[in-house]
């Protein structure tokens, strides 16, 4: 059984749970930090709504069903596919899209090798 983490996540009044595997979710937290870092440099039209990292945990038990888990994969997935689009002229955006891609990659494998594992 694989060792899972939890970002808590926060956007306007929506909070947000995030399961990671336990040797990630640190990126995932420090991916959030520097995207705040830099967003406010983007000088596109559009621009994605990132919520704010909060806290870390080991163990979640949501009491309101209203809160769901998300995986670690789909909200990567998701927040790269809302950089991807952004019509960016003067930021260097694609090295934020890389620090994204780069995380995504090793969730990939991450999750390729756990099911591989499971399967045996």
């Amino acid at each position: 059984m694989a060792t899972m983490r939890y970002v808590l996540l926060k956007q306007s009044d929506n909070i947000l749970f995030v399961e990671m595997p336990a040797s990630h979710a640190y990126q995932l937290s420090a991916l959030n930090l520097r995207l705040h870092k830099e967003i406010d440099k983007l000088t596109a039209e559009h621009i994605p709504n990132l919520p704010y990292a909060l806290a870390e945990c080991d163990d979640v038990e949501l009491h309101d069903t209203s809160i769901t888990i998300i995986s670690g994969l789909d909200y990567i997935n998701s927040l790269e596919q809302d950089f991807a689009v952004v019509k960016e002229k003067a930021y260097p955006l694609i090295s934020l899209l890389t620090e994204i891609r780069a995380l995504q990659a090793q969730l990939e494998q991450w999750y390729e090798e756990y099911e591989e594992e499971q399967s045996i």
